[in-house]
């Protein structure tokens, strides 16, 4: 496949927001990319014209009941065929935020066993309790199993902005450690909260900034096409994006977004 043709759907409801930065970021590595309200995925019945997924931050239906769990149920209904053929056929589905927050309410992250009927864990209020929003640091602790980190080393630290109140990542407390076991083993965790120096927080705030176990800032599923982070890599993807973009003759024309939005284009193409 040509890098020209791929196409990314950028899904939003009522409530989305961030997906026009994500848009740009793909469309700045020249390939296709649309916004689609979901409604228009519901009508037209083309999600399977789209080569990857995503789900970007924001407020989906003004996050009643939890976050992301409406939008969740609501795709579940509407598109679940389409999903599912999605899913099955191994493309790539990247979940930022809010978007976390919903690939976990369809059941599709951690993915432990596949597409689960219930979710299998949680994206909470965060402790201390209150909306973060900030800049922190990531370890990158996959392998290689997650095809968005292609570009990344393992044990890099990566700077990214955060903004949200529920990203406190739990497991059932009593399947707390064998699950935390069954991701690690299996190569699912991503990133991890940390310090500049690479040191993972070990659940100290505010390095990791919402109390999530483990100090998980994003895993993927068994297959490593379906991901979820917390952080924002689209605000993230220029050099006038950084909180110290004033100094710009010292820094890089990209910021370290960019890799993960390259990691699934390279990774298609190659595929492909």
């Amino acid at each position: 496949m040509n890098q020209q043709e791929i196409k990314v759907c950028v899904m939003r409801v009522g409530g989305t927001n961030c997906d026009a930065e994500t848009q740009r970021a793909f469309l700045e590595l020249r390939v296709q990319s649309e916004i689609l309200h979901v409604n228009e995925l519901i009508k037209r019945k083309n999600l399977l014209d789209y080569h990857v997924l995503v789900f970007p931050g924001g407020f989906s239906f003004g996050d009643y009941v939890r976050s992301g769990v409406i939008f969740a149920r609501h795709l579940s209904a509407k598109l679940g065929k389409e999903m599912e053929t999605f899913i099955d056929e191994g493309r790539p589905i990247l979940g930022i935020c809010n978007g976390f927050q919903i690939l976990v309410e369809y059941g599709l992250l951690p993915g432990l066993e596949g597409l689960s009927i219930y979710p299998e864990a949680t994206l909470t209020t965060n402790e201390p309790a209150g909306f973060k929003c900030q800049w922190i640091y990531l370890k990158q602790e996959n392998k290689g199993k997650c095809i968005f980190t292609d570009k990344i080393t393992t044990g890099k630290v990566l700077k990214m902005p955060i903004a949200h109140g529920e990203g406190r990542l739990l497991f059932p407390k009593e399947k707390e450690k064998e699950m935390l076991t069954k991701l690690i083993d299996n190569d699912m965790v991503v990133f991890r909260y940390c310090d500049q120096n690479g040191n993972i927080a070990d659940n100290k705030y505010p390095i990791n900034p919402n109390g999530s176990t483990y100090d998980i800032a994003g895993i993927c599923n068994k297959e490593g096409n379906i991901f979820g982070l917390m952080p924002h890599p689209e605000r993230a993807m220029y050099w006038w994006q950084q909180p110290n973009w004033t100094l710009k003759q010292k820094m890089l024309q990209y910021g370290d977004g960019k890799l993960i939005f390259q990691s699934i284009i390279d990774n298609l193409v190659k595929k492909c």
